[in-house]
């Protein structure tokens, strides 16, 4: 995962920083979709390396938000929401088991990909603005 980051961090096609934000949250969901999809499930140790990649996730998006317009602003303040929620369902998560464990699991999915569909709609939020003003 932390090549994915890295890779994704020299990505030319990221832009700017809501861009990054969006490719990072992506990578986020698609980890824990993975991880979740598996036979065995998701495990602890894979909960806490998701647990510092959406705080990361999160602390970026909080960053963008005083940058964007108006439009992005909501989007990326309800993706803020739905990241907060990823990590909440992860910490609800690395203190339970079984059943418990994997429905915490599922939420936490559930949320990160919320979240990345908030900063998609932020994303286009910002280049719809753009583009009114050319």
């Amino acid at each position: 995962m932390a090549n994915q980051a890295a890779a994704s961090s020299l990505d030319p096609k990221v832009k700017d920083a809501l861009d990054h934000v969006r490719t990072a949250a992506q990578e986020l969901h698609g980890a824990m979709s993975d991880a979740a999809a598996k036979r065995a499930g998701a495990t602890k140790a894979d909960l806490e390396a998701f647990a510092q990649k959406a705080k990361a996730v999160t602390e970026s998006a909080k960053a963008s938000i005083s940058s964007q317009n108006d439009a992005a602003k909501k989007h990326l303040t309800d993706a803020v929401t739905k990241l907060e929620a990823t990590q909440k369902q992860i910490a609800e998560g690395l203190k339970s088991s079984g059943q418990k464990f994997q429905t915490s699991v599922a939420k936490a999915v559930a949320d990160a990909r919320a979240s990345v569909q908030k900063i998609s709609e932020a994303v286009a939020a910002k280049r719809s603005a753009a583009s009114a003003k050319k």
